[in-house]
Formats: C-alpha cells, structure tokens, sequence
C-alpha cells in the first residue's frame, strides 16, 4: 500500500509539473527589445524561424556576430543563407556555422566554444519556445560566466498553448519536459554537466567570416 500511495503521489507531482512546464512555455515570448549582447546564437532545428529570428536580431544592431549551431554537414553556406534570408552584407561578415553539434549538450559546447574564441561575455540565444529551458539550462552549465538572455520562437511543431490536443503535439511536450527534468537532475546530482567538457577546447565552428564584424 505504502509503495501504491508513493507511486501515485510521484505520479501526481509528474502531472502538476508537466503542466507548469507546458505553461511557462506557453507563456514565454521574446523581448521586443531585448538587450545588445556581444553575440547572438541560434540553435537549429525543424524551424528554421530560429534562424531567420538570430539573423535578424544581427542586422538590427542586437549583437555584434551571429552563430549557427548544429548544421547539418551537408548544407552549404550558400543553402543557409538562403534559408535565413539574411542581406549579403551581413551574412558574409559576421555569420558564422556551426557543423560539430548534433543535440543541445553539443550546441552548449559549440556555442561555448564560439563565444570564447571572440571573448564574448554575453548572448541572445534563440531557438523554439518549447525548447528554451533545457536550452538555457545546457548553455549555462557550459558558460557559466557568460550573460545569457532567452529569444523564444514559436515553435511550428508544438502548439504550446494546447499542447493536448494533438498526440504528436502532446508526445513532444512530455518527452521535452522528462529531458528538462533529466537535466536538473544532472546538475543537481553531479554538478558537472557540459561545464567540465567546455573546459577542454572550443570545437570547430567551420564557416567563420571576417572579423569581429
């Protein structure tokens, strides 16, 4: 009975937690001004909203160089261009891809990386709204010191405010709040996470463009 009683009350706090999880995410919505940072950075993915949002934020003064992270090796600079819609000018000096990271513990690293290698002590960092906690909870395991300000997207996969509706919208919310959970559980348990693995060089950020723009 008493094993019953704690499935059900784990159970219960699951449930209460999922919901919290999928309404901070509903509620979650980009700066309209967010603040000038050193570097903008946008975490691919199905969307590619994400990545015409970073590039945007560049060319409006946001950030001094945008980062791609985790671009399918196959994709060209001239693809990515293409799909962000981003001005030549812009593009060809100050937008850098990322082709090493295939997660978001490899976009933590790769981005870490990346702003080391330009001394950046701040960034924006976009990718879908659904996505933004853990995102943020990998990127600040990995730079610790570094200013990090959220840009949500509106996901085009899951509709964040009814979530239940759907069974695929409803899978991919569950499966990201058990990673979310997976990750505070890490960090809380270990207290390492990708930090120790930031410590041993910045991976290769292919691509890289003129200056520091």
């Amino acid at each position: 009975m008493k094993s019953a009683a704690l499935l059900l009350i784990l159970i219960a706090l699951w449930a209460v937690g999922l919901m919290a999880f999928a309404g901070r995410v509903a509620d979650s919505t980009p700066a309209d001004e967010p603040p000038i940072a050193d570097g903008v950075v946008a975490l691919t993915g199905a969307s590619t909203a994400r990545l015409t949002a970073a590039v945007h934020l560049l060319e409006i003064g946001k950030a001094k160089r945008a980062l791609i992270s985790g671009v399918n090796q196959k994709a060209s600079r001239a693809d990515i261009r293409g799909v962000t819609k981003a001005t030549r000018r812009y593009y060809d000096c100050c937008v850098d891809l990322g082709f090493v990271a295939t997660d978001t513990v490899g976009n933590a690293r790769e981005t870490a990386g990346w702003a080391r290698a330009h001394g950046y002590r701040s960034l924006i960092v976009v990718t879908s709204d659904f996505h933004i906690p853990r995102a943020m909870l990998e990127l600040r395991a990995a730079m610790p010191g570094v200013v990090l300000t959220p840009y949500p997207v509106r996901s085009e996969e899951v509709d964040a405010a009814h979530w239940w509706r759907t069974r695929d919208s409803a899978r991919r919310m569950v499966v990201e709040y058990c990673k979310y959970l997976a990750i505070l559980t890490r960090e809380a348990v270990f207290s390492l996470g990708p930090k120790e693995h930031a410590k041993s060089g910045a991976p290769a950020v292919a691509a890289h463009a003129g200056g520091n723009g």
